[in-house]
């Protein structure tokens, strides 16, 4: 009985020490794969370099502190945190130069500022270039001009790190219409958007996106579906959407011509 029970407690310890190392090798996890960075493919529109935007903290918000702001040659913003693409957290007031804003905007276009990086220097003074409190890479959200003089009245930016996804409505820009069959032919183009929202990495936000009008014809369209943009570019609305179409001559161009 002495040697059975020997027996069988070596063969219960060599089960144990084989479920064992078993176990261990079963838990042995790979280590995921180092993804390579998504860049700028060639043929797409690439922006240039990120022009600089300084500011300087804002203590307070309210009417009354944003028209002083305004008085003094500064337009009152907040930049934050993206969530989701969209909303945020970790906001910070601050103000940034007028005349600075104005020159971009009038540079690029309202639509093109909105759909372009910026590095945003937050300092304790404009001149203190010693004192930065926060550096970081922004998109525009938002900005409201004023109606009648189109001077900044207030921006929003938000953060946009390289590991974000940010929904961004990207300017489009209509190209071969010189010979777009359906314009030769005198027809007319409905342009049905100008501004295509897309949800975008952040560091492959393009300036623009180019529709190709070269092959259209009377009664033809392009849906957004149809825009040629970056693969990891994803259209928020759906993609069935027009963008624009070649429509039928004009009711007094047809009475022009008879």
């Amino acid at each position: 009985m002495y040697r059975v029970h020997r027996s069988a407690l070596a063969k219960t310890l060599q089960h144990r020490f084989f479920s064992q190392s078993a176990a261990a090798a079963a838990v042995i996890v790979e280590e995921p794969a180092i993804q390579a960075p998504i860049t700028y493919l060639a043929g797409f529109p690439k922006p240039g370099p990120a022009e600089k935007i300084l500011a300087i903290p804002r203590a307070s918000s309210g009417k009354n502190i944003s028209a002083k702001e305004r008085k003094v040659g500064r337009v009152p913003a907040i930049v934050f945190e993206q969530e989701d693409g969209q909303h945020g957290g970790n906001k910070r007031l601050i103000s940034v130069q007028s005349n600075r804003i104005r020159n971009l905007v009038d540079k690029v276009g309202r639509s093109f500022f909105l759909s372009r990086l910026f590095d945003l220097e937050v300092r304790s003074d404009f001149a203190k270039e010693d004192e930065i409190i926060e550096k970081v890479r922004v998109l525009p959200r938002l900005l409201h001009l004023h109606s009648g003089t189109d001077v900044p009245l207030n921006v929003t930016f938000i953060r946009a790190p390289s590991e974000a996804l940010l929904k961004v409505d990207i300017p489009l820009v209509f190209i071969g219409d010189d010979v777009s069959p359906g314009l030769r032919k005198g027809s007319y183009l409905n342009v049905i958007k100008r501004t295509v929202k897309f949800l975008c990495p952040a560091d492959i936000i393009p300036p623009y996106i180019e529709v190709d009008l070269s092959e259209l014809d009377v009664g033809e369209k392009l849906l957004v579906g149809d825009l040629k943009v970056h693969p990891a570019l994803k259209p928020v609305p759906q993609e069935e959407q027009p963008v624009v179409k070649i429509a039928g001559a004009r009711v007094s161009d047809q009475k022009r011509a008879k």
